[in-house]
């Protein structure tokens, strides 16, 4: 058995460095062969966050080439695809990452099962978080529901330094074969707007990497009051990339101490984000329901709207709603493949309060169009901000959009650089969004900017209602 192949099979890590399932597989010294199957959880995902695992794949799969290794690739249900590369390689082993959402975790428990029973070895190691979930508790053996103690918790605990890159991987004597990325087409659904996001992506470990350097060196200090500033690029962007595995959540930590005991004052807010990120992970592993139920069930009778078709809804998928600052954030996303996080708060907001939309119409909109999507945070983002989830906000807490515009968009740019219809100086990415869009919304830059869908006032005051009524 020493001598047989062990298969390494990627998912949300494509990375060398800070990975310890490809860490094990080499230090083996058995030939590996790394593999990326296109399952049935892949399948689900939306039209732009498979657009980008694609762009992942193809660039790791050079990454691979360089340390003389090679990424294989087929299609299929995960076991039989297994399966099959066991019976046509003889390999006696079997590593990944853990995944955490409920969709994974049943795929990968029922995979392990088989392949034990096959007397296949079945490894899993520490995945894409810091903390694994089972090992974060609170005082009486409980999971955290609220997100303070949570971190109050964790902040003092010891992490392990990354691991150092990985920079060779035995090969074996045979490769086997291989689909072409190409054929699966993963960038269909995206159709013309793959060629306006693709000028913003930030691909691959290097440039992970260098943009963490980036945003330690220049950035972090100012990070608790810029991140909130919709015009700048005050926050990191990471998560773009932590969301393909292309830089390890334990790279940043670290990152973040460092700068936190140089004096840098965002430090902690910074590794408060990441946190976040954990906390998002504890609630969908302890409490699989969130990423598609109301987290607190009483809110299962709440009269939200959920016709997709209603014109109200259909405004704010469009990024016409006639509300300056929900419209530049919806545009921002179909441009750049990403939202300004205080964007993401105030489009919520506006759709689950003003608009009296189910929270899950804009949960399955974003799984579609970001590139930095995550099953997770998505899922209890968006219940935080209607207020159906742990931790949320309170029922009373209703951004007003012309409100926050006046703190966070002070002069008007981010509103310029995305609303080309109503803005004479706008930027170049304002007739972006133009290009980027489903033709069949026939929408142009000649186009009046629209009168408001409902009144700010008259929204608060619906969705106050309602919310008290519940």
């Amino acid at each position: 058995m020493t001598d047989t192949p062990v298969i390494l099979w990627l998912r949300r890590d494509l990375r060398l460095a800070d990975h310890p399932a490809m860490t094990e597989a080499a230090k083996s010294g058995r030939p590996v062969i790394p593999v990326f199957i296109y399952d049935d959880v892949f399948e689900t995902y939306g039209a732009c966050p498979k657009w980008r695992q694609g762009l992942a794949i193809e660039h790791f799969a050079a990454v691979l080439e360089g340390i003389g290794s090679k990424l294989i690739l087929r299609r299929g249900d995960a076991l039989e695809v297994l399966q099959a590369l066991i019976a046509e390689t003889g390999a006696g082993a079997v590593y990944w990452s853990r995944a955490y959402d409920p969709a994974a975790i049943a795929r990968d428990t029922a995979v392990k099962a088989a392949l034990k029973d096959m007397d296949v070895e079945a490894k899993s190691f520490t995945g894409h978080l810091l903390f694994e979930p089972w090992t974060v508790e609170t005082k009486t053996g409980t999971f955290y529901k609220v997100f303070t103690p949570m971190w109050k918790m964790v902040r003092g605990r010891e992490l392990a330094a990354e691991l150092p890159a990985v920079d060779a991987l035995t090969a074996p004597s045979d490769w086997p074969a291989s689909d072409d990325l190409a054929d699966w087409a993963m960038g269909a659904a995206m159709d013309r707007g793959a060629d306006v996001v693709g000028k913003y992506v930030v691909v691959g470990e290097d440039a992970a990497s260098q943009r963490l350097a980036t945003f330690i060196r220049h950035k972090i200090d100012d990070y608790k009051a810029a991140r909130d500033e919709m015009a700048m690029e005050g926050t990191s962007g990471l998560s773009e990339n932590l969301t393909y595995g292309e830089i390890s959540p334990r790279k940043c930590w670290h990152a973040g101490w460092r700068a936190l005991n140089d004096g840098k004052e965002g430090a902690e807010t910074f590794l408060k984000e990441l946190v976040w990120r954990e906390f998002a992970y504890q609630l969908a592993y302890h409490t699989p329901r969130i990423v598609d139920q109301n987290w607190k069930e009483e809110w299962d009778a709440f009269p939200w709207k959920d016709d997709e078709r209603a014109a109200e809804i259909k405004a704010w998928k469009q990024g016409r709603t006639g509300v300056q600052l929900v419209d530049a954030a919806m545009r921002e996303m179909y441009v750049t493949g990403y939202m300004h996080n205080r964007g993401r708060m105030i489009v919520a907001s506006y759709l689950t309060k003003h608009l009296m939309t189910h929270w899950k119409v804009g949960q399955a909109w974003f799984d579609d169009c970001l590139i930095d999507w995550d099953p997770a945070s998505n899922a209890m983002g968006w219940q935080w901000t209607a207020g159906s989830g742990p931790d949320a906000s309170p029922y009373f807490r209703v951004f007003n959009p012309d409100t926050q515009a006046e703190k966070f968009d002070k002069n008007r740019t981010y509103r310029a650089r995305y609303l080309g219809e109503l803005f004479k100086n706008h930027e170049a990415r304002a007739e972006e969004y133009y290009d980027a869009i489903p033709r069949s919304w026939g929408l142009s830059l000649q186009d009046r900017y629209p009168a408001p869908v409902v009144g700010l006032s008259e929204g608060r005051e619906r969705a106050l209602a309602a919310y008290k009524d519940r």
